[in-house]
């Protein structure tokens, strides 16, 4: 387990380092930020590194020249340019101001940190079992990894959607397992972490950093291949490529307002939602710069990451936003029912976000608030949106995006509001303040807390730790265990020779045959299909090439109860809490 841990670290610190030396080498031309800081350039270097290699995925992806050698030619070009920039780095790094020692209390949110940062290194190891990333994340990757070109694939449940940072985990799969986009997905949670943690040293202070740092890794998601932390990691760097942007001189200011325009992009073009986003970008930009030529500037970096995705669809459905913009631009592959299913469902899942940053307001009576210009700016962020969550959504994965401002706002909240507890206590306890005794209890409650919080990360460590699979025998026993019905969609991956239609497996889409066909909503809607008589979909099915259906437990129940199902339905296998039946109307001779 240690060598597989081991392996797969080493490849992400090779990909990291590619990704850092494209990056540096295209900031190294904007000059430094007025608040120069080496870690957090170094974090936002990474981020452009990535930035880029989406784009070249991009662009070869379109012109179906999509490669494995691509890959691996565009990460050793990094490692070079990285290589090449590296005594500069750590002449830089040598040359930074020292900082002070560490408080106390600075040390205890040090170790906070580091407890919570142990809990997220191996949860990327384990294989594939997330829902959204087995039903069409890892799905779309795997298609783009073996065409080679950005295809529309309409038996995904969002076959349209843009696909901007899936372009990576297609990436992964072409040089490696299906672990490593886990990985990928990691590095965006882990450099944005470092981001909230530099802003809030540069903007507040350590303790801030600390806490806002640990809020956002303990809200992060680390398991699976999905796209939320990315695109809070890229409209996390927008936020602060503008804040550089605002405090440097004209004129290399334009240019960290198209680095900013350029991550935004990116974000578009990796889930809809980033939309939601520029209209107060937009106000806030044009609140400080008119200039047309530094506008337009900003808006080519803004298209070129995501103007392929919404180009295509307008010209190819007629709604640049398919399928949720079917209300205004019309219908295609979702229709009017499809589409309340959806919103029923994203209400259905409508909840409050997380209490680790209720602390938000509690903001505006802190100390930090008139001196802070960059924290009254995060707040508005924030405020900006919840506003617009709670008029939408209300679903806590969508307000993702905001999760490291917010994150770090709310740390400054929890300071001001112990902060104020602990005052309160001087006041009514002063004899007990003049000896040192409250300062001597809150260390011991500190410590107090450290120690049940390595409890807890050892407990969770050691739980996400035995969900790593090294052999195949650990896989399949993992997958047969996590992902509903993996046993039977994996023997029609490996024994049927037609299509195959899933009714009820979603969750293995990805572990089963490639394509393969069904969902709730969409053209190949469960509802066209198995709402009738047996003999009139087995019908349906086989007309089309259907060769067998994959079916949950309870739904095969269901079915088996129709009368004339086993007429038209032969079992073929059973394990796991699932089954698949042959269609007998099937014909192997029929051209699909």
């Amino acid at each position: 387990m240690i060598i597989f841990a081991a392996a797969h670290y080493a490849a992400l610190a090779v990909f990291v380092a590619s990704c850092w030396g494209l990056g540096r080498a295209v900031l190294a031309r904007f000059g430094t930020p007025v608040r120069s800081d080496v870690w957090l350039e170094a974090a936002m270097a990474v981020t452009t590194g990535l930035g880029i290699f989406i784009c070249l995925f991009q662009a070869f992806g379109i012109a179906g020249r999509f490669t494995p050698t691509v890959v691996v030619t565009m990460v050793a070009l990094g490692v070079a340019v990285a290589i090449a920039q590296l005594p500069a780095w750590l002449r830089q790094l040598r040359m930074r101001e020292v900082p002070p020692a560490l408080s106390w209390l600075e040390k205890m949110g040090m170790i906070a940190l580091a407890l919570v940062a142990v809990t997220t290194l191996a949860a990327p190891l384990a294989p594939p079992a997330a829902f959204d990333e087995l039903m069409y994340h890892l799905p779309y990757a795997r298609e783009v990894a073996g065409s080679g070109r950005l295809g529309v694939y309409e038996w995904l449940r969002y076959p349209w959607f843009p696909y901007n940072y899936n372009l990576l985990y297609a990436g992964a799969l072409m040089v490696g397992n299906d672990v490593f986009p886990h990985l990928i997905n990691a590095l965006a949670g882990w450099t944005s972490v470092l981001i909230v943690y530099r802003l809030g040293v540069l903007h507040v202070n350590r303790v801030v950093a600390c806490v806002g740092a640990a809020i956002w890794l303990a809200m992060g998601d680390y398991t699976g291949a999905l796209i939320d932390t990315s695109v809070a990691l890229f409209v996390l760097a927008a936020c602060a490529a503008l804040w550089w942007w605002r405090e440097a001189p004209p004129p290399h200011g334009s240019r960290w307002l198209a680095l900013a325009a350029f991550f935004l992009g990116i974000a578009a073009g990796s889930k809809y939602q980033a939309l939601t986003v520029l209209p107060l970008v937009g106000v806030f930009v044009l609140w400080h710069e008119r200039r047309p030529r530094v506008l337009a500037l900003a808006l080519l970096c803004f298209l070129i990451p995501c103007v392929y995705w919404y180009a295509r669809n307008a010209i190819m459905t007629g709604d640049p936003f398919n399928p949720i913009g079917a209300r205004v631009f019309g219908f295609t592959n979702w229709n009017a029912a499809d589409y309340r299913l959806q919103l029923q469902d994203v209400r259905d899942h409508a909840a409050l976000p997380s209490p680790l940053i209720w602390a938000l307001l509690a903001v505006p009576f802190s100390a930090h608030w008139k001196r802070s210009a960059a924290l009254r700016a995060a707040a508005v962020f924030c405020l900006y949106s919840l506003f617009v969550w709670s008029l939408t959504s209300r679903y806590p994965r969508y307000l993702t995006s905001a999760f490291p401002l917010f994150a770090l706002t709310a740390a400054v909240g929890w300071q001001t509001v112990f902060g104020g507890i602990a005052a309160r206590l001087r006041r009514k306890m002063p004899e007990h303040d003049r000896s040192g005794g409250l300062d001597r209890a809150g260390r011991w409650f500190a410590i107090l807390l450290l120690a049940a919080g390595v409890g807890l990360v050892f407990h969770k460590t050691r739980e996400k730790v035995s969900m790593i699979a090294v052999t195949p025998q650990q896989r399949e026993a993992f997958l047969r265990k996590n992902v509903p019905g993996y046993a039977v969609m994996n023997y029609l991956r490996e024994h049927a020779t037609g299509h195959v239609y899933q009714i009820a497996l979603s969750e293995a889409t990805y572990y089963g045959p490639s394509p393969v066909w069904g969902d709730t909503i969409g053209p190949w809607r469960y509802s066209d299909f198995i709402l009738f008589p047996p003999a009139d979909y087995a019908r349906k099915l086989a007309e089309k090439g259907f060769e067998a259906i994959a079916v949950s437990l309870p739904t095969a129940t269901y079915l088996e109860a129709q009368p004339g199902f086993h007429e038209q339905f032969a079992l073929m296998y059973e394990k796991d809490n699932a089954k698949a039946y042959r269609i007998r109307q099937y014909r192997n001779d029929r051209t699909p």
